[in-house]
């Protein structure tokens, strides 16, 4: 059962409330990550499929009765649908916190950490951020060897994909600049086809790495070791890690659906020179001298922390 957290002097618990989406899980550690940095928080997780509740319990603000969890939340944060009704539910017996736009009354909440395209005003309690939250830090500097990464995704309702176009782009850029040494790994999402094709690049220059045999941290270890990368714009939260990194970003030409959420994002990165399109390209392989590629590292996980703690929604 979960009972209200002690008033005495104790390391503040955070729990984090995952669904089973590996998107929202990376929201939930970067923010968790950085709150244990910045001020000491004990951070849970907690898998809400295994913890149900019911209907009634979220409407009333009636904590549930859950056996052996971990020790009573200061703060509970939860990110995704899934979420919503263990979140609700513990209201009443501490501080709590939603990721992205939920389909409840923002008001049931102390506070909400949304993303721009989210499309949500900014208020007192509401965090609007530029892109999603994610555990990729910000490296101290960049390599100086012509080393790039590209990162392709795959078909979604978001984009209009066509892996002959896909595949075309990755081709231009790897003759483009012969230079550079490529490693190139696809996604759960990428076409099995063309992720065969992409297996037919490899060669002294081209490095070509299936995404299932990849551990956690390989996406952030192979950033540390590049000077540029390149992401098809299918998944906002993909293209923000890479921005995040400080590696100079490039995305590649996937039309977005007219309208949608991930299109306005990724339109927002481009006007804000967080990331460059094809056209641009010269602007990441040969940045005139003296300036930066690209503007600052975009790091919302640590402005979102450093946010809940001014507020003293932190532990």
């Amino acid at each position: 059962m979960v009972t209200t957290p002690s008033t005495t002097d104790h390391t503040s618990a955070v729990w984090l409330l995952a669904d089973n989406r590996p998107g929202h899980r990376r929201q939930l550690q970067g923010l968790g990550n950085r709150l244990k940095v910045l001020a000491g928080a004990d951070v849970h997780w907690l898998d809400v499929n295994r913890y149900p509740v019911p209907l009634w319990r979220a409407l009333t603000g009636l904590a549930p009765r859950w056996p052996q969890t971990p020790p009573a939340p200061d703060l509970v944060i939860g990110a995704g649908h899934q979420t919503h009704r263990a979140l609700l539910a513990l209201r009443r017996r501490c501080r709590t916190v939603v990721l992205m736009k939920p389909s409840f009354p923002l008001s049931l909440v102390d506070a909400a950490i949304i993303p721009e395209h989210d499309g949500v005003r900014p208020a007192a309690h509401r965090l609007i951020t530029e892109g999603v939250l994610h555990p990729i830090t910000p490296m101290a500097r960049l390599t100086n060897k012509p080393q790039a990464l590209m990162l392709i995704g795959g078909p979604s309702r978001h984009v209009r994909w066509q892996d002959e176009d896909v595949l075309a782009q990755a081709r231009q850029l790897i003759d483009a600049h012969p230079r550079w040494h490529w490693t190139i790994s696809d996604s759960r999402r990428t076409p099995e086809e063309l992720t065969q094709r992409l297996q037919a690049l490899s060669g002294p220059r081209v490095t070509v790495v299936d995404h299932s045999q990849t551990h956690d941290q390989w996406v952030s270890h192979t950033l540390a070791t590049s000077r540029a990368v390149w992401v098809t714009p299918d998944s906002v939260s993909m293209v923000c890690e890479a921005v995040t990194s400080g590696v100079p970003t490039g995305v590649l030409d996937v039309p977005l659906s007219p309208g949608s959420r991930l299109a306005h994002g990724i339109d927002q990165l481009l006007a804000r020179e967080r990331i460059v399109g094809l056209d641009q390209q010269s602007r990441i392989f040969s940045p005139p001298s003296g300036q930066t590629p690209v503007r600052s590292p975009l790091w919302e996980a640590d402005r979102a922390a450093r946010w809940l703690i001014k507020r003293g929604l932190g532990p």
